[in-house]
């Protein structure tokens, strides 16, 4: 091997590695904003249901948002679950208590610094907090599991929407 055709593949080699952890960089990069964009706009994720596809994955979002048959685009907690407003609530105040948080538990703050835009962090009148989405107070329901999306129009609540 002559000495330019070492210089030129080595020139080669030197492009394709560049080349190739732009390309991965770039993906992971454009995955996160592509979620914190989704997230700021909507926002939430993964599961195991396969009639429920993955508009957004990022499992830092307190918030992600996800798709499924029949319902659309809906808000989902950071485990996939599906995330729901109660008609009975008001901007920043949540009226579902006692027996109601049986079946639809509060969503309740874990992180609540870096939060994304749209989700804040309101207290309830027992004094607990819960994660709200616009304002709007967001409960999981206790008989969803592995990202089903069953309690939407039961009870007065609806799946949360971005």
């Amino acid at each position: 091997m002559s000495k330019t055709t070492g210089w030129v593949v080595g020139i080669v080699v030197v492009i394709v590695l560049v080349v190739g952890g732009f390309a991965i960089f770039h993906k992971s990069s454009t995955k996160t904003n592509s979620s914190t964009t989704t997230a700021n706009t909507s926002t939430n994720t993964s599961a195991s249901n396969q009639a429920t596809k993955n508009a957004s994955i990022n499992p830092q979002a307190v918030v992600q948002t996800k798709t499924a048959a029949g319902v659309g685009l809906y808000l989902a907690d950071a485990s996939g679950n599906a995330l729901y407003n109660y008609g009975g609530d008001t901007s920043g105040v949540s009226n579902c208590n006692s027996g109601c948080i049986s079946t639809w538990p509060p969503y309740i703050p874990g992180p609540t610094t870096g939060l994304q835009t749209n989700v804040t962090v309101i207290t309830r009148s027992d004094g607990s907090k819960q994660y709200a989405y616009k304002g709007m107070p967001l409960y999981t329901f206790a008989s969803d599991s592995n990202g089903q999306v069953t309690g939407d129009g039961v009870a007065n609540f609806s799946v949360a929407k971005p």
